[in-house]
């Protein structure tokens, strides 16, 4: 569950449909578990070790109806100013749209871009060159469809390790792994890896739809800030979370992600830095 520090709302539409949940400044001791459309969220939340200004991630588990919603992660970009800010006006945003339309029966697609277009309002309004990256996957029943704005990333893994999807970070590091200029395991070490040249809170900011997935019944989804893949390979994650309980899956990535930004090695990447994740699969975690 969240830790006493971390600020989980939990608000219930008037229609009667599931809880909206949204996490800022999350310092959590183990993943928030949650039941959403057909399957479960297991997330995670935390600060970086090696500072004491707030965690400037949020995220959002956001229902539309009772098969359908969105999951939203969001990263306040590093030394800018109110990169919390930023953040946690990305996730009302999209709430605030989400629920809106579900209220008036309109599409879930037009929600979303509606929510991370009046983010991008919201963020250039403050006036402090504040910004954020966000991650965001509708869900419809099995079907996804991920948008991102920035290097918060979204990966889908089959139970036998194949990728089905994954996005390309809006970054000089990401596009030249995309074209094969740089190996993922130079490019984690990279020192421009923390260059980002897509977030929401500028005027040309735009939106990267990926294509419709549907997610077999052992699939896992994630969706993270770069505070996961800056500390492990892709390969690495998908290890940790294809196979197993959806919150064991969680809790184990959670724990080695802290523990190499702890105790650097040499035999694999660490970075510092907020980190946020979620995972999702269709089966329970019962099952």
């Amino acid at each position: 569950m969240p830790g006493d520090d971390t600020a989980v709302a939990q608000m219930a539409p008037t229609n009667g449909q599931p809880r909206v949940r949204t996490y800022l400044q999350g310092e959590m001791d183990e993943p928030d578990v949650v039941r959403f459309g057909i399957g479960t969220v297991a997330l995670v939340s935390y600060r970086s070790p090696i500072k004491d200004t707030p965690n400037e991630d949020a995220a959002a588990i956001i229902p539309y109806d009772r098969e359908s919603g969105v999951l939203v992660v969001a990263d306040g970009v590093g030394g800018s100013q109110g990169g919390e800010m930023a953040s946690r006006l990305a996730v009302t945003a999209l709430m605030q749209t989400v629920g809106q339309a579900a209220h008036d029966h309109r599409p879930l697609r037009d929600a979303i871009l509606n929510g991370i277009e009046r983010a991008n309002e919201l963020v250039l309004e403050l006036g402090t060159r504040a910004a954020t990256t966000l991650a965001v996957v509708e869900i419809q029943g099995s079907r996804v469809r991920p948008y991102h704005v920035g290097d918060s990333m979204i990966l889908v893994t089959g139970q036998r390790g194949r990728i089905k999807l994954q996005t390309i970070s809006h970054s000089p590091i990401g596009y030249a792994v995309e074209s094969g200029m740089l190996e993922e395991e130079e490019a984690v070490h990279h020192e421009d890896r923390h260059l980002v040249s897509n977030v929401v809170g500028m005027t040309d900011m735009r939106v990267e739809i990926g294509s419709e997935l549907t997610l077999a019944p052992r699939d896992t989804l994630v969706l993270a800030s770069d505070g996961l893949f800056d500390n492990f390979l892709v390969e690495d994650i998908i290890e940790h979370v294809r196979r197993g309980r959806v919150d064991g899956a969680a809790e184990r990535l959670a724990l080695e992600c802290r523990r190499r930004m702890d105790t650097p090695d040499a035999a694999h990447p660490s970075k510092p830095d907020d980190l946020t994740f979620l995972l999702y699969r269709q089966t329970p975690p019962t099952h």
